[in-house]
């Protein structure tokens, strides 16, 4: 991969993405916003309910709308990654170094200040939930993170597992087929399951083991093809009988395919119908769902929220041959950083202030006004500390040994 300038710095969050000269910067880009934009709608999720109860909206989900966009990007981007080099041991090194440092870190500070703001209760203290994040299979795994957010990490790591046994297979274009397929799971997988088929602390040890070992094959290139079958497998079977919610894990990998199959209409190689049956399959998912009884979930909730985050991934891609502002741009690129940091400081930060949900509105404001503005600082601080370094050491390593 060809070094960044300085100037163009915030392009590195998506620089895998394969562009032509001509309108590479302003694919990053447009990338990189809608990042931004679903890092902030999960930082507005979190915050509003303890600083700004009134401000919250309830006829759809800020949360769910922030994490819908981060899969539509994940779904676009990474096969294409992976394709372009077509080079496996490359793809997993620097996905490496760039997801683990930052989550080690958070998960290093939520333990080391657990002596003021304990870790949640529905984290175990066992050498399970050791394992669990270890691969960051957490959600499909039993396991709860110590930073809330995490769980979401469990989905994309078992999309990245999957793109790299189908690429292997060769069967990683028919995106839109496979888009269509988790979707009607989603929709099965809600009907007859309530809760995970697995359980207990050997699914995490397992399933780290085996990822310990496929990892190591997947980079040093022993068994590399086998291992690959193997950890593909295991993230499917995971994923169907052992996510938290099981049909809403195997949703959101459909949603993810469906951004794959949006990029291959981009290129020509497929049409949009797969991504519409899929959104309504999807759609369609939590209302028969015996495990669906949260407000999120609630059809018109629900719908409104998948047409908002399909509606802002359509408007980025009609933009994309425009220059973004900086500001979209640069939230984008510390987009990772705010959305592991957001929650923990949160806690921190109403620690400090103490309950503010009857408090004079003014103050309210003022207070979510200096969380966010932390929320920002830090965010920005871990990316150029933790993140940057990082990656830069990946892109060196991953490059094609002699």
């Amino acid at each position: 991969m060809r070094r960044m300038s300085q100037g163009k710095l915030w392009r590195v969050s998506i620089s895998t993405l394969p562009a032509s000269p001509r309108t590479g910067q302003a694919r990053l880009a447009w990338l990189d916003a809608l990042r931004g934009i679903g890092a902030l709608a999960v930082v507005a999720e979190h915050m509003l309910p303890w600083y700004m109860p009134w401000a919250r909206p309830y006829w759809f989900s800020l949360g769910v709308y922030g994490i819908f966009v981060f899969f539509l990007v994940s779904g676009y981007i990474i096969p294409a990654s992976l394709e372009r080099h077509g080079d496996v041991r490359a793809f997993w090194v620097s996905r490496v170094f760039r997801l683990y440092p930052l989550y080690l870190a958070v998960a290093a500070t939520v333990l080391a200040l657990s002596w003021w703001v304990p870790v949640r209760p529905a984290v175990s203290r066992d050498g399970a939930a050791v394992a669990g994040h270890a691969t960051m299979l957490l959600d499909v795994a039993g396991v709860a993170g110590v930073a809330d957010t995490m769980w979401t990490l469990s989905y994309e790591m078992v999309f990245y597992l999957l793109v790299t046994a189908l690429f292997m297979l060769r069967w990683h274009d028919r995106s839109g087929l496979l888009a269509m397929l988790f979707a009607a799971g989603s929709v099965v997988v809600g009907l007859v399951m309530s809760r995970a088929v697995l359980g207990g602390g050997w699914v995490a040890y397992t399933s780290c083991a085996v990822f310990a070992a496929g990892l190591t094959c997947l980079i040093t290139g022993r068994f590399r093809r086998t291992a690959g079958y193997v950890l593909g497998v295991m993230a499917l079977v995971m994923l169907v009988l052992n996510s938290r919610v099981p049909w809403l894990g195997v949703a959101v990998v459909a949603l993810m395919f469906a951004g794959t199959a949006i990029y291959r209409w981009e290129r020509g190689e497929g049409g949009l119908w797969p991504v519409a049956v899929t959104a309504a399959l999807v759609g369609l998912a939590p209302v028969w769902a015996i495990m669906s009884g949260w407000w999120w979930v609630e059809p018109d909730v629900w719908i409104t929220t998948i047409v908002l985050a399909a509606a802002t991934f359509a408007g980025g891609m009609a933009l994309r041959g425009r220059r973004v502002p900086r500001l979209p741009a640069w939230l984008g690129l510390i987009s990772y950083s705010l959305y592991l940091v957001h929650h923990p400081l949160l806690k921190y930060f109403s620690e400090l202030t103490g309950d503010l949900r009857r408090s004079p509105v003014p103050l309210q404001i003022a207070m979510a006004a200096l969380a966010t503005a932390l929320v920002l600082g830090v965010s920005a601080l871990t990316y150029r500390w933790v993140e940057r370094p990082m990656q830069s050491l990946g892109r060196r390593l991953a490059r094609p040994r002699a």
